[in-house]
């Protein structure tokens, strides 16, 4: 634990961070394991703020002694920055109020669309083409302008490709330059998605601005055939998943990075065991990005 907290006091760790080190989701399952924990367990945590928008009672008294123990960041679910319907602007307000009354660091959301003529409750894949990639930069600008703040977008899971006319990391790529946006970097999506439609996660990952990271996720999955891996969140996370999210603190050196658990909850020490493992890789990698930059101005 203290070499996880001189690392998050580390004045050379770039300051575009709204957050420091390891997390784990808020889920209400959870609630009172986590309650139970030492403040440092975990650096931060992350909710989902339509789950908890409006919500008093013992609920909200709860949330309130989380956010004042731990930083918090917002992952939303159900904004729908590609969809063709108009912005919820009722819902942006509710997050707003929401982010604020808590103190909450980020608001990140994926890069894909749930709704059309109603709501999908699923994460749907935009069509990866130069009109998609101006008409979802220009709501992610109306978001931020709304917010007040830059928000991360994630690179998200997708079984299927509608129309592309570019390569997903060409579009990726397009969205955050055009948006001038964050990057939620998911290193579970980019290996799904590699064994999926058949590409290299390592060299998509280095193609990724890293600039722009916010902060990470890494979450297990399901393995449906040996072409088809489905992004789940309900197992832990497996071998080739830490290595690609080594790599990646080796390549942009250790970004924040939350652990995302949904269902199918193993015993806490489980849990912590994988933020723990979070932390190791973040703390054998100190300094190689910035080492690597070093050498290469030498």
């Amino acid at each position: 634990m203290q070499a996880n907290q001189a690392l998050l006091n580390d004045a050379s760790i770039d300051d575009r961070f709204p957050v420091r080190g390891t997390g784990l989701g808020l889920r209400r399952s959870l609630m009172a394991d986590l309650a139970a924990l030492e403040p440092l367990t975990v650096d931060f945590m992350e909710i989902a703020p339509e789950n908890w928008v409006r919500v008093g009672g013992a609920y909200g008294r709860q949330l309130r002694a989380f956010t004042e123990r731990h930083p918090f960041v917002a992952h939303g679910l159900s904004l729908s920055i590609g969809g063709p319907e108009p912005l919820d602007r009722e819902l942006l307000t509710s997050i707003r109020e929401l982010m604020r009354a808590h103190g909450m660091r980020c608001y990140s959301e994926h890069l894909s669309y749930s709704s059309f003529d109603g709501h999908l409750y699923d994460l749907m894949p935009i069509p990866f083409t130069e009109q998609a990639v101006h008409y979802t930069a220009a709501r992610i600008r109306e978001v931020q302008d709304f917010l007040g703040e830059r928000i991360a977008m994630e690179n998200v899971s997708y079984y299927a490709a509608p129309g592309p006319e570019m390569r997903e990391i060409d579009f990726i790529n397009a969205v955050l330059d055009e948006a001038d946006c964050g990057l939620l970097l998911d290193v579970n999506n980019i290996y799904v998605n590699s064994v999926n439609h058949g590409y290299d996660a390592v060299a998509f990952l280095e193609a990724l601005p890293g600039e722009r990271i916010m902060y990470g996720h890494v979450a297990g999955h399901y393995n449906e055939a040996e072409d088809l891996i489905v992004d789940t969140h309900g197992a832990a996370v497996i071998d080739p998943v830490w290595a690609l999210l080594e790599h990646a603190y080796a390549h942009f050196g250790p970004f924040p990075t939350l652990l995302e658990r949904d269902f199918n909850f193993p015993p806490m020490s489980e849990l912590l065991g994988e933020v723990a493992e979070i932390r190791a890789l973040q703390e054998r990698n100190a300094g190689t990005a910035r080492d690597a930059k070093s050498a290469k101005r030498a």
